[in-house]
């Protein structure tokens, strides 16, 4: 679940190399009519990754659905999470879909249409030898999270609710992308990671060495943003709607193990 803050530059740039070679790069313009170009951090599988030079994912799926919806094609940008708001405002892109959750302090800055409800999940080595099972066994060990996220946040209110109850703090890390952050724990650096469930899923699912610790915690809306006042918000929601009444929505969730994500419309 993930926070944009802080002005991003220097990564569109890359951004753009990494696109050029796979399906087409996205322009950092406004749409031009047919264009509807997303700001995505492609490193938050199995929502959004580069695979072979292409950008694939859930959001992916969703993101050329609705502009397919607007008689358009998606492109996307990708964007560094802790920059991805001030590119939208930026008009670097017209939306942004990267799994980002829509909170009170990001409504202040734009406006969301909410498409999944995500949870968090904390995720451990097989066997779980420190045996962690929910937040409160995070007490005094380290745990990994993508920067500018809201895990991080999440955490961080956590551990002072510990050391304001006598224990000892969470030793929250972050780092700039979350695939650095599942690597720090199967590489020993940290005793867990903590993330979207889904994204958890994804990475248990494709290394034995992880596994779950306890259940899903703090459910939270995720949502497209869009800059206030933009005619596409309308548009947008209008297609997301459409896509759960006709049943694609759900197909794409299923294809991406994200089922349990859909709105309950």
């Amino acid at each position: 679940m993930r926070y944009a803050q802080l002005l991003f530059l220097a990564g569109l740039v890359a951004a753009a190399t990494l696109l050029a070679g796979g399906a087409s790069a996205a322009p950092a313009t406004q749409t031009s009519g047919k264009t509807l170009v997303f700001c995505s951090d492609m490193t938050y599988p199995p929502e959004e990754s580069i695979v072979n030079g292409k950008p694939v994912g859930s959001d992916i799926d969703i993101g050329r659905e609705i502009a397919r919806r607007l008689g358009m094609t998606a492109t996307f940008d990708n964007t560094g999470f802790d920059g991805i708001i001030a590119a939208l405002l930026g008009k670097k892109c017209d939306a942004i879909i990267s799994g980002m959750n829509d909170t009170p302090a990001r409504a202040k800055q734009v406006a969301f249409v909410d498409y999944i409800k995500v949870g968090q999940s904390i995720m451990v080595k097989k066997g779980n030898p420190l045996k962690i099972n929910g937040v409160a066994g995070l007490s005094g060990r380290t745990v990994s999270v993508e920067v500018g996220t809201t895990n991080k946040d999440f955490l961080a209110a956590e551990s002072k609710k510990l050391k304001a109850a006598g224990k000892k703090a969470i030793d929250v890390v972050a780092f700039p992308k979350d695939t650095d952050a599942a690597n720090a724990l199967k590489t020993g650096k940290v005793d867990a990671y903590f993330g979207d469930s889904p994204v958890v899923a994804y990475y248990i699912g494709r290394d034995a060495s992880f596994a779950f610790a306890g259940s899903p915690v703090n459910p939270i809306p995720v949502g497209i943003a869009l800059r206030k006042g933009d005619p596409l918000i309308a548009q947008v929601r209008k297609a997301v709607n459409a896509m759960y009444a006709d049943g694609s929505m759900v197909k794409i969730l299923a294809k991406w193990k994200m089922s349990a994500t859909a709105l309950k419309k």
